[in-house]
């Protein structure tokens, strides 16, 4: 490839400023006062395309800030959470929701209404930032009918409106929709434009700020001095109708100011910018004293230099546009001869490197498309095949879920079936030789056991009437599994759920285990009393199992007061409680341990086990604000910990523990 010159041999510059020189000993006949008054009026015409610039900027950000509030509501909307509840008028969910959305972004306010316009809930930050909410009691709020009929019409609508302290509220309300596009309710989104919104405005563009009402009455600025004006003060110039430049001083120093209108949907406002002059008015004379010296000498060699330059540089750069033009339709590389060897020349021949390495480019850029769009069919096909995995998966966790969930209480259920079946064949061997003979029913009842039975079997009632109910609340929760469990906390004895949970297994404890209580006094706690108990049941039934033969369950409980689950986490003043369940098992190896609250992971044969039990109880400690730990030696046993807070987090009560 030909090595391109860097530097030219001769300079255009060089003959340009030749021949400027020698034109420019004559200088300009007269400069009048009307070209000075013409530059005055330049410098305030440049003011005020400056202050136009900074408006459609500020005009800019409030479309950025529409933008932002509608990509906002889009995230909103696709939480199936929300178009739930609102659905449904649960206002105290609606609430809990929009909280955590309002910390995260820069809205002032969220508020929901339901189909009727009625509020649900609102949420809101003060003016120390932080969040506070508000349900209406039995006075009900409505959302304005007229703002209802436009959001029906355009699914949204912009609002401004004005209060008291200063403050402009720029308004989004927008229609929800539930997946079949029916209307479920509102949400109306409010950004706060008030005099801290202005400040940073003005620290950023270096210019002082009013905003109107459509009226011209004064609703908030960037400065304190504008509010000690009249009311009516700036309706002398407020004219709406035309472009408004007026000045004003601020504090002795000259300001101009440009009235420009802004819309925010079916609302419409005005700022005032306002920029010093101070500056320019020194610029102005100093303008003025070097006007008569300079001006003619300048208009002359530009004249000059136009008609120079006319030779020189037009007609190359013709050829240029016109090569330039011609490239789109050509099939090779477009070239143009090199007629002189100044900058123009060196242009010439960079375009003609330039226009064969485009040409290059182009083809390898087809080969390239070419690649792209098959690779593209790849990755859709692929994209297909596993979306379709990805439900295989989740339909397999489903029904792997509810099997692990109903195998403890049919279990234990058919376990004490052949218990009673015994009980049964012996009572009635006792009815039937007591019709016979009664001599012999003495030495029949104690030959059965008569005493220990009529002892163990309405236990053993009570253990099937137990696992029958939970059988039927697992059959419940499947039946309801597409809405949030509508349970409520409960206070618990741990004690008696734990007792509870051993009775109903006692089928698999009974002449093989033996269990070793020691129940320190614990206060009551806060839970979901069914999902306590899941976790009891789970990891009983584990220790039942890891125990072949004969073997010790050793069950303790203790209060807690001073307990942090970590180092971040704050000092729950209510206390905690710890739970230890530890048995004379086979025990685990460390790998075990590391991999054992994880899905589907499980030690038992293929049939014997799902892996889900513990990773499941895992999630329910975690939900209430717990923690579970694991002590496991192979050979001597596994210990679990479970630590519960007494009254869990108050802002998972809500979210985390239903679902």
């Amino acid at each position: 490839m030909k090595t391109l010159r860097r530097k030219p041999k001769r300079s255009l510059r060089t003959i340009l400023i030749v021949w400027s020189l020698l034109f420019s000993v004559v200088p300009l006949a007269f400069v009048t006062l009307y070209s000075m008054k013409k530059y005055e009026r330049a410098i305030d015409h440049e003011l005020t395309q400056r202050l136009k610039g900074n408006a459609r900027e500020v005009e800019i950000m409030l479309n950025d800030y529409r933008t932002s509030l509608q990509q906002r509501r889009e995230r909103y909307l696709r939480d199936p959470s929300l178009t739930y509840h609102l659905s449904m008028g649960d206002g105290n969910t609606v609430r809990n929701v929009a909280s955590t959305w309002i910390r995260s972004d820069d809205t002032s306010s969220l508020t929901f209404f339901n189909r009727e316009g009625r509020m649900l809930a609102s949420v809101f930050k003060d003016n120390k930032g932080n969040v506070r909410s508000f349900m209406p009691g039995q006075d009900a709020v409505f959302l304005s009918a007229k703002y209802m009929a436009e959001v029906k019409e355009k699914d949204e609508v912009g609002v401004a409106e004005y209060s008291d302290d200063h403050k402009l509220n720029l308004i989004v309300i927008s229609r929800v929709n539930n997946g079949s596009g029916r209307l479920i309710g509102y949400m109306e989104q409010v950004i706060d434009l008030n005099q801290a919104y202005l400040t940073k405005i003005k620290n950023r563009l270096k210019l002082e700020l009013i905003l109107f009402k459509d009226n011209g009455d004064m609703v908030a600025a960037s400065h304190a001095d504008f509010y000690l004006y009249k009311k009516d003060f700036f309706k002398n110039y407020f004219h709406p109708q035309k472009d408004l430049f007026f000045d004003l001083n601020v504090r002795s120093a000259p300001y101009g100011f440009l009235v420009y209108p802004l819309d925010w949907g079916i609302s419409k406002f005005y700022v005032a910018l306002g920029a010093s002059k101070s500056e320019s008015a020194a610029v102005l004379r100093n303008v003025n004293i070097a006007f008569m010296t300079v001006v003619g000498a300048v208009v002359m060699l530009l004249i000059l230099t136009i008609l120079v330059t006319s030779s020189w540089v037009l007609k190359p750069l013709y050829d240029l546009v016109d090569a330039l033009q011609s490239f789109e339709s050509q099939e090779q590389a477009v070239t143009i001869p090199v007629k002189n060897d100044t900058e123009i020349g060196l242009l010439t021949e960079s375009f003609n490197e330039m226009s064969k390495k485009i040409w290059t480019a182009r083809s390898d850029l087809r080969k390239k498309i070419t690649e792209l769009e098959s690779a593209n069919r790849e990755l859709k096909e692929t994209q297909t095949k596993l979306v379709h995995s990805a439900k295989m998966v989740s339909l397999g966790q489903l029904v792997a879920g509810v099997a692990h969930e109903l195998n403890n209480p049919i279990g234990f259920i058919y376990s004490n079936m052949t218990y009673l079946r015994d009980y049964s064949d012996k009572l009635i061997k006792l009815v039937e030789s007591a019709e016979k003979d009664v001599t012999k029913l003495p030495a029949l009842k104690e030959e059965y056991e008569f005493d220990y039975i009529v002892k163990d079997m309405p236990k053993l009632i009570s253990s099937c009437q137990d696992g029958a109910r939970r059988t039927r609340d697992i059959v419940l929760g499947l039946r309801n599994f597409s809405r949030l469990e509508e349970a409520k906390l409960q206070e618990i004895d741990l004690h008696q759920s734990l007792d509870t949970t051993l009775n109903l297994l006692q089928g698999e404890i009974k002449g093989r285990l033996e269990i070793h209580r020691q129940y320190e006094p614990t206060p009551h706690i806060h839970c979901y009393a069914s999902q306590i108990n899941q976790v009891f049941m789970n990891i009983l039934s584990n220790a039942v199992q890891a125990i072949e033969g004969t073997g010790h369950i050793w069950i303790s409980t203790l209060p807690l007061k001073d307990y942090k689950p970590n180092k971040d986490s704050k000092l729950n003043k209510s206390g905690w409680v710890q739970i230890s369940i530890q048995d004379s098992g086979k025990g685990m190896s460390a790998e075990t341990i590391d991999k054992i609250f994880d899905p589907f992971f499980t030690t038992k044969g293929v049939g014997q086990g799902t892996g889900l039990g513990l990773s499941i109880s895992y999630g329910i400690v975690q939900n209430h604000g717990g923690e579970v730990q694991v002590r496991s030696e192979v050979g001597v046993g596994t210990e679990f910990i479970v630590i519960l807070p007494i009254f869990p987090p108050v802002q998972e009560k809500n979210t985390q523990l239903l679902s």
